[in-house]
C-alpha cells in the first residue's frame, strides 16, 4: 500500500489556540507542532464518526416508534400510574 507524502498547509490560529499548541510541544507531550494538529484531526474524525452513529441510532429509533402503531394521547397522571403498574408487574 502506496502512502502518499505529507501536505504542507496553512492554517490560521488565535493566540490562544498558538500558546495552547506550543505549550503541548515544549512539555513534551507532542513532538511537533504538525503533531498537536494531526492528534486534533483525529479526534475530530472520531467524534465524527461517533455523531454518524448516534444519527443513525437515532433514524432506527424513530422508523421502530413509526411502525410500532399508531399512537395515542394520554396525559401526565394515566401516563405515571400505568408505569408504577408495569414497574408492579416486574416489567
Amino acid at each position: 500500500m502506496k502512502t502518499e507524502p505529507m501536505r504542507t498547509l496553512t492554517i490560521s490560529l488565535s493566540p490562544q489556540q498558538v500558546a495552547r499548541l506550543h505549550d503541548a510541544v515544549e512539555s513534551g507531550a507532542y513532538a511537533s507542532n504538525s503533531e498537536v494538529v494531526r492528534d486534533a484531526l483525529r479526534l475530530w474524525e472520531q467524534r465524527e464518526e461517533i455523531r454518524l452513529l448516534e444519527i443513525n441510532r437515532l433514524k432506527r429509533a424513530y422508523d421502530e416508534g413509526m411502525a410500532s402503531g399508531e399512537g395515542r394521547e394520554v396525559d401526565a397522571k394515566t401516563l405515571l400510574a400505568e408505569l408504577k403498574a408495569e414497574i408492579r408487574r416486574g416489567g
